[in-house]
């Protein structure tokens, strides 16, 4: 048994593919696959069924699954100990994301770690803001850039970059147009164009509109604001989007603070540990390029 064996287990678990996971570690499938099959006669058991189109870990695999992750993470911290005395940062830090994020300062935070530690491989990863957080949760992630309502995950650390509340954008014309403010009920009768479920934005308007026993009609759900804004311009619904998004657009689209809407949408790094040196500088790149922009 090897580290590379267990790379390779693990890679295979989190991906549910054994594609995928070639990908990821960068050899075939083939090899993947030979690799795993010689961990799992060492072992004496199979780690994975493979009956169907997923990788489905099978009792031994789930039961081994967490054990593969801390032998990486203590031969990886060993590196990064030796790293730390020497003054050179080495390894790999895997970041998220969430998905249509307008926000670029953190690929300025990413250059510039990456200019000060070109020795740490980095991998950026787009998804919703609930799986990013649970690839926090899970150790898949070093950190994460995602939306939350209100609150940040009380189990994670956090760096809150922005806060701020929800707005209806509409083009010129529609009838909310003119209005200094609308509440939710005045948007019940209107079609909605938003973010799908799992990211702040949606989080907040959901547990919202829920509160006051509404459930406004979700016309068009689109991942990105630009997505949402162009809708929104057609005349195809109203969008939801927080207030520096909605000044992306105001030549087309005019903002109308929502009223009955007071939980924040947050948008937050989020990290489980900082023992590694990596995590630890791009957090001080992170904390320098957003005071500087936002």
């Amino acid at each position: 048994m090897d580290l590379r064996q267990l790379e390779y287990f693990v890679a295979v678990a989190e991906e549910r593919n054994f594609t995928r996971a070639a990908e990821r570690v960068h050899i075939s499938q083939s090899g993947v696959s030979a690799q795993i099959r010689r961990l799992e006669h060492e072992l004496g058991a199979e780690l994975f069924d493979r009956s169907a189109r997923t990788a489905t870990l099978t009792v031994a695999g789930k039961a081994a699954l967490e054990h593969a992750r801390a032998a990486l993470a203590a031969a990886e911290a060993v590196g990064q100990a030796v790293s730390e005395v020497t003054d050179l940062i080495r390894g790999r830090l895997t970041v998220g994301m969430v998905i249509g994020c307008t926000v670029t300062p953190l690929f300025d935070a990413l250059a510039a770690f990456h200019r000060a530690h070109p020795g740490v491989e980095i991998s950026l990863l787009e998804d919703n803001s609930d799986r990013l957080v649970e690839g926090v949760r899970a150790g898949a992630l070093d950190l994460a850039l995602v939306g939350a309502a209100g609150a940040v995950p009380g189990d994670l650390d956090a760096l809150t970059i922005i806060s701020e509340r929800l707005v209806a954008a509409v083009p010129p014309g529609h009838p909310l147009a003119g209005r200094r403010q609308v509440t939710l009920r005045d948007l019940a009768d209107h079609p909605i164009v938003c973010m799908p479920p799992g990211t702040g934005l949606r989080t907040v308007f959901d547990q919202a509109s829920a509160a006051q026993g509404l459930c406004p009609r979700i016309a068009l759900q689109a991942s990105a604001a630009d997505a949402i804004a162009d809708l929104a311009a057609r005349g195809l619904g109203v969008a939801i989007l927080s207030a520096s998004m909605s000044a992306h657009y105001r030549d087309r689209l005019t903002a109308v603070p929502i009223a009955d809407v007071e939980t924040p949408a947050l948008l937050t790094l989020v990290w489980k540990s900082t023992h590694s040196p990596a995590v630890r500088e791009l957090l001080v790149h992170s904390r320098r390029t957003f005071a500087e922009v936002c």
